[in-house]
C-alpha cells in the first residue's frame, strides 16, 4: 500500500505561529526532520525539543555541529545540512522564500523540489511564494495564517530618542559596532546580535536583552529570520546592504522581514528609520503595515544532477541550464569558484587522474565554506592543501592540533576573537565530515570546545565594551523610584539589583574604583539608598555577635572577622584603652554609637581576661608600703619589669613584702621580675600595643611569634621593646626571660671562677648550637674559652625522653661524646687518629658597668657536665676544698635574692615556690645562696635553629 504524501504550504507574515505549528505538527510523527536558514535558528529550536522530548531522541546538524544520538526520531538542521534520504515521516523547511536569494537560493529551491517526507511534507515562509510553490509543485495544500498583532510605522527618531525595548538593525559591522557605542553613551548599553556570531554568543547577547538588563538590540538583518525576540519597535539605520557583490537597496519584503520583528503575541509592534537613514514613502509603508508583496517570479537554481567523470564535466553540470520558466540558474558561487581555481593548479591534472571518485573529492572540499572572510587565494590554498592530506589518506593529526592551537586564544580585542571564531568554523566544519579525521569524536569536541571558549570571551568583550550594566540597571530603578535590592556576600562585595557596585568593609563602603563622572555619582547614590537598612542590620549582628568572632591587631586595629571596624586610641591609663569606630557617615549616629559601645565592651572584656593577674595585683588593698609600690612598678611595666631598673627597690623588699607579691604570681628572676601568667603569645601581644598607645607611638612594636626561645637582637631595636616582648637581649640573639631564669638556675650551680663547660640541660633550654650558646654568654657576662680534645666513648645509652623531660641535644651540638656501638671491635692503638671535639670552659667575667646590685660570691655549686658511666670528671679542675670555698674571695657575678636552703652547696634545688621551700637551718650566707624556682625537671623544648631561614623570616624585621 502506497502512502499518500501530503505536502502543505504555510504561508504568512511574520508573527503569525508558524514555526510552532510546524514543530506541533513534526511532534505528532514517529520521526521528522526541520530546516531552518540559520544554525542560531536550528539551536533554538533544538533546545526546545529536547526539553519536550528529552536528548536521547533528538539530533541537531549543521555545517560547524553534529549531535546525532542513536535512538534519533527528530533531526534540527541547518537547510543545507539537513539529510534528506533517511525516510522521515515529517519534513519541513522554514523561510522557504530564500529560495530567490541570490546566493543561497539554489539551496532551498533543491530542497522545495526534491525533499519529502514519507506521511507530510511542510514549507514555511511568506506568502509572496505562493505563486512559485503552486506552479512547481501542483499537488501543495496552501494555508494562510494571519498576524496575531498589527504593526505600524512611526517614522523618524535619533536614537537618544529611542523608546525601550527597540531594536536598531545595521547592515555592516562597523555601523552595528557604531551605533551600540553611541546607545552605551547615551542609554546605558545595549546586546549586539549578528548571523557571525557563534550561538553560544549570541544565546549570551539575546539573554542580556531578553532578561531586561539591557533596553536595546542593535543587529543585522539576521534578526529577521525567525528569531523570536521582545521588541516592541524596529528601527532602520540604513535602508541598503552590500549583498556580497554589489550594494544594493532592501527589497520590500526583506524589510517586511525584518520589521515584523517587532510585536510579539498579542502585543502590537512599530517600525521606523533612524540615523542616516530617509524616511519611508508611503507606498513602502503600506506594503509593510499589510503585508503585500510582489511574488517571488523567479527561484534561484543549480542543477543537482553533478558528473563526476572530470573535472571539467563537474563545472560543465553545475552550469547547466535550465528551461523552467519559473527557475533561473544561481550566479556563480564560492564553492564553484573555488572548484575552478582548484583545477587550474599545475599539479591537479595528474591529482584528478584516479577518476570520479577524486574528482567527487575536490567537490566535496570545495564546498567547505569560507568562514574567515579571506582573499580567494588563501581560501584556495587552504583547499589545496586539505585536498592533498585527505587524497593521501587523512588530515594529519599533528598538523591540525597545531592549527587549532593557534586559534585556542581568549586574549584580544572584538575583532580578533571575532576572527578566531571564524578560523574554528573552518576546522569544526572540517571535523564534521566523515572519513577526514582520525579520531573524530575528539576533533569535534575538541574545536567544540575552542568555540565556546571563544565565545564566551567574545560575549564578555562585546558586554565590556557596550553595556553599562550597573549604569542601566540603577538607573532604570531609580527612575522607576522602585526599592533597590542590595547584597553583601561572605567576601564583602555589594551588589545592587545584581551589579556589583562596591565593597562594603565593616561598616565602612568602598564604591568601585572603575567608575567615574556621572556612572559614580549614581552607583553611589543607589548604594546608599539601598545600604541604609543593611547597616542596620549589620550593626544589630555585630553588637549581639561574640568576642570571638573580634580581635586586634598589632597596630591596635580592631577587627570583626577580617574587617576593619575601629582602632585603640589612648585612655587616661595604659590599661584603659578607648576605641574609635569606623562607621560610614550615612549609616546614622545610632548605628556609629552601637558600634563603638561593642567594640569598648569588647576591649575592656580583653584587658580583664588577659591581665586578670595584674589588675588583681592592682586591687589587692591588703599591700601596704614598699609592697604597694612594687605593685605599681609593675602594674606601670605591664607585668615586666627589668631587674635592673628596680635593684633599689627590691633590695628594700623585706621577705614578708615579696611573700605578698609572690602570691599573685610575681616571679623574683636574676635577670627579669614578672608574672609568668603574662609572657603567654596573647598578653604579649596586648601588653605591646597599650604601651604604644600610652606612648603615642606612630608605629607600634610586633610581638615576636610565638614557640621561639630566641629571636634575633637587632642593635637599632630600643631594649625596652624586648623586655615588653618576653625578651632579654644577650650577644646577638635575646632569649626568652622565662627560659632565661631556667638558665640561670643551672649556671648558679656551676664554679664560675674555674670554670664550667656547658651541660645539655643549657642547650636543650635555649635551642642551640654550641657556639652560638657561646655568643649568648658572652652577652650575660661569661667569658667562654674555646679548646679541642678527643671525644670520649659513650659507656651507656642516652636516656628515653619523657613527657616533662629535657629534650635530647642534636648530635651536631651536643658537647658529650656521642655514643659508639659498643659491639663493634675496638680500634687498634695507632691504626687511626681519635676523632677530635670543640668544647667551650666559661668563667663569670661581666664587662665593667653602672650596677646597683652587689657583689656576689664565687663558686656555689659543684655540679659538672653529664658523666657516663663508670666515667670520672675528666679535664674538670678538682673543686677547692669547702674552707677554702666558704671563705675565699666572691665574684661579682648575678645573682637572685632568693635565699637557698642551708646544706652542701650544688644540692637539690628547693620547691617550686619560695613560699613553700623547705626550712633550713638560717646560716650567715644564707641570703647569698641560689635557689631554684622550679623543682621538677625542666621542661621538653623543641629546638629550634636560631639560623633556620623560616625563623629569620619571623624575625622581627626591625623591631620586636
Amino acid at each position: 500500500m502506497v502512502l499518500q504524501r501530503r505536502v502543505t504550504a504555510v504561508l504568512g507574515p511574520t508573527n503569525t505561529g508558524k514555526t510552532h505549528y510546524a514543530i506541533e505538527r513534526m511532534l505528532g510523527h514517529r520521526t521528522g526532520v526541520i530546516g531552518f536558514p540559520l544554525r542560531l535558528l536550528a539551536r533554538e529550536v533544538y533546545d526546545r525539543i529536547v526539553k519536550a522530548r528529552g536528548p536521547s531522541v533528538v539530533a541537531l546538524v549543521t555545517g560547524e555541529e553534529r549531535i546525532v544520538p542513536e535512538r534519533t526520531q527528530y533531526w534540527v538542521c541547518t537547510v543545507e545540512a539537513m539529510p534528506t534520504d533517511i525516510g522521515a515521516d515529517f519534513l519541513a523547511i522554514d523561510e522557504i522564500q530564500l529560495c530567490g536569494d541570490p546566493e543561497r537560493g539554489h539551496v532551498f529551491t533543491d530542497r522545495l523540489m526534491n525533499a519529502r517526507g514519507l506521511v507530510e511534507t511542510m514549507f514555511l515562509g511568506s506568502d509572496s511564494m505562493r505563486p512559485a510553490i503552486a506552479a512547481l509543485i501542483p499537488q501543495t495544500q496552501f494555508v494562510r495564517r494571519d498576524r496575531l498583532s498589527t504593526l505600524s510605522y512611526t517614522g523618524s527618531k535619533k536614537i537618544s530618542r529611542m523608546p525601550p525595548r527597540s531594536a536598531i538593525v545595521g547592515f555592516s559591522v562597523d555601523d552595528v559596532y557604531a551605533i551600540a557605542e553611541l546607545i552605551r553613551r547615551q542609554k546605558g548599553g545595549c546586546a549586539v546580535v549578528m548571523g557571525a556570531l557563534s550561538p553560544r554568543t549570541r544565546n549570551a547577547q539575546v539573554a542580556l536583552y531578553q532578561n531586561g538588563e539591557v533596553d536595546y538590540l542593535v543587529a543585522t538583518d539576521a534578526i529577521g529570520m525567525g528569531l523570536n525576540l521582545d521588541i516592541k519597535h524596529v528601527a532602520f539605520s540604513a535602508t541598503h546592504k552590500f549583498d556580497g557583490r554589489r550594494m544594493r537597496h532592501l527589497f520590500p519584503h526583506e524589510m517586511g522581514q525584518i520589521a515584523g520583528r517587532a510585536g510579539r503575541h498579542m502585543e502590537a509592534g512599530t517600525f521606523g528609520v533612524t540615523g542616516e537613514a530617509s524616511p519611508l514613502d508611503e507606498d513602502l509603508v503600506a506594503a509593510i503595515e499589510e503585508h503585500r508583496f510582489a511574488p517571488v517570479r523567479k527561484l534561484m537554481w543549480r542543477n543537482d544532477a553533478l558528473d563526476f567523470g572530470s573535472a571539467e564535466r563537474l563545472i560543465a553540470s553545475l552550469e547547466a541550464p535550465t528551461g523552467n520558466e519559473w527557475l533561473m540558474r544561481t550566479r556563480e558561487a564560492d564553492d564553484l569558484m573555488a572548484l575552478k581555481a582548484l583545477t587550474q593548479m599545475p599539479d591537479m591534472a595528474d591529482r584528478l587522474r584516479a577518476g570520479p571518485r577524486a574528482v567527487k573529492l575536490l567537490w566535496d572540499v570545495c564546498r567547505i565554506p569560507d568562514f574567515r572572510s579571506t582573499t580567494g587565494s588563501d581560501h584556495v590554498g587552504l583547499l589545496h592543501r586539505l585536498f592533498g592530506f585527505l587524497q593521501d589518506g587523512r588530515i594529519p593529526a599533528d598538523w591540525l592540533k597545531k592549527a587549532v592551537a593557534r586559534i585556542d586564544r581568549s586574549d584580544g580585542d572584538i575583532d580578533a576573537l571575532s576572527k578566531r571564531l571564524a578560523y574554528i568554523r573552518t576546522w569544526t566544519y572540517v571535523a564534521q565530515r566523515k572519513g577526514w579525521v582520525e579520531d573524530e569524536s575528539h576533533w569535534r569536541d575538541e574545536t567544540r570546545a575552542v568555540e565556546d571558549r571563544l565565545s564566551d570571551a567574545l560575549h564578555a568583550r562585546l558586554t565590556q565594551r557596550f553595556v553599562d550594566r550597573r549604569t542601566s540597571v540603577l538607573m532604570r530603578r531609580l527612575k522607576q523610584k522602585e526599592s533597590l535590592v542590595a547584597e553583601v556576600n561572605d567576601k564583602g562585595e555589594v551588589t545592587v539589583e545584581g551589579e556589583f557596585v562596591g565593597r562594603l568593609e565593616g561598616f565602612r563602603f568602598g564604591q568601585d574604583a572603575s567608575a567615574s563622572g556621572e556612572e559614580a555619582r549614581v552607583m553611589r547614590q543607589a548604594a546608599y539608598e539601598a545600604l541604609r537598612p543593611e547597616f542596620h542590620l549589620r550593626a544589630d549582628r555585630f553588637y549581639n555577635a561574640p568576642d570571638t568572632e573580634m580581635d586586634f591587631t598589632e597596630q591596635g586595629g580592631l577587627m570583626w572577622g577580617s574587617a576593619a571596624v575601629g582602632k585603640l586610641v589612648a585612655g587616661s591609663d595604659a590599661m584603659k584603652p578607648q576605641v574609635e569606630a569606623f562607621v560610614d557617615e550615612e549609616a546614622g549616629p545610632e548605628v556609629t554609637e552601637k558600634v563603638k559601645r561593642r567594640l569598648q565592651h569588647f576591649i575592656d572584656r580583653k584587658v580583664a581576661a588577659l591581665f586578670e593577674p595584674l589588675t588583681n595585683l592592682n586591687r589587692d588593698e591588703s599591700l601596704q608600703g614598699l609592697a604597694r609600690g612594687f605593685a605599681f612598678r609593675l602594674v606601670e611595666g605591664l607585668g615586666i619589669v627589668s631587674r635592673e631598673s628596680v635593684a633599689d627597690d627590691v633590695k628594700a623588699l623585706d621577705q614578708e613584702a615579696r611573700s605578698s607579691l609572690r602570691k599573685h604570681g610575681v616571679r623574683f628572676g636574676q635577670y627579669t621580675i614578672f608574672l609568668p601568667l603574662l609572657l603567654k603569645p596573647a598578653p604579649t601581644r596586648l601588653r605591646l600595643v597599650l604601651w604604644s598607645l600610652a606612648k603615642g607611638l606612630q608605629e607600634f612594636p610586633e610581638s615576636p611569634p610565638p614557640g621561639l626561645v630566641t629571636i634575633p637582637n637587632i642593635p637599632d631595636v630600643p631594649k625596652e621593646h624586648y623586655t615588653l616582648a618576653g625578651y632579654r637581649p644577650a650577644g646577638t640573639r635575646a632569649i626568652r626571660i622565662d627560659m632565661l631564669e631556667r638558665l640561670a638556675d643551672l649556671l648558679r650551680a656551676k664554679d664560675s671562677r674555674a670554670g664550667f663547660e656547658a651541660t645539655p640541660d643549657m642547650l636543650s633550654i635555649t635551642g642551640m648550637t654550641l657556639e652560638q650558646f657561646a655568643d649568648l654568654m658572652g652577652g650575660l657576662g661569661y667569658k667562654g674559652e674555646k679548646g679541642e680534645r678527643a671525644k670520649q666513648r659513650r659507656a651507656e645509652a642516652p636516656a628515653q625522653v619523657t613527657e616533662g623531660s629535657v629534650a635530647p641535644i642534636p648530635e651536631e651540638v651536643s658537647v658529650l661524646a656521642p655514643a659508639e656501638d659498643t659491639t663493634a671491635p675496638e680500634a687498634v692503638e695507632g691504626e687511626a687518629a681519635p676523632e677530635m671535639e670543640v668544647f667551650y670552659t666559661f668563667t663569670w667575667a661581666p664587662r665593667p658597668r653602672n650596677e646597683n646590685r652587689g657583689p656576689r660570691r664565687e663558686g656555689q655549686g659543684n655540679r659538672g657536665p653529664r658523666r657516663e658511666a663508670g666515667e670520672t670528671q675528666g679535664n674538670r679542675p678538682e673543686r677547692a676544698p669547702r674552707e677554702a670555698r666558704e671563705g675565699g674571695k666572691r665574684e661579682d657575678r648575678p645573682r637572685g635574692d632568693a635565699p637557698r636552703r642551708e646544706g652542701k652547696p650544688g644540692g637539690k634545688p628547693e620547691g617550686r615556690r619560695d613560699e613553700h621551700r623547705k626550712g633550713g637551718k638560717p646560716g650567715k650566707d644564707q641570703g647569698h645562696k641560689p635557689k631554684s624556682y622550679e623543682a621538677r625537671p625542666p621542661r621538653a623544648e623543641k629546638p629550634i635553629d636560631p639560623d633556620n631561614p623560616f625563623a629569620a623570616l619571623l624575625a622581627l624585621k626591625g623591631k620586636v
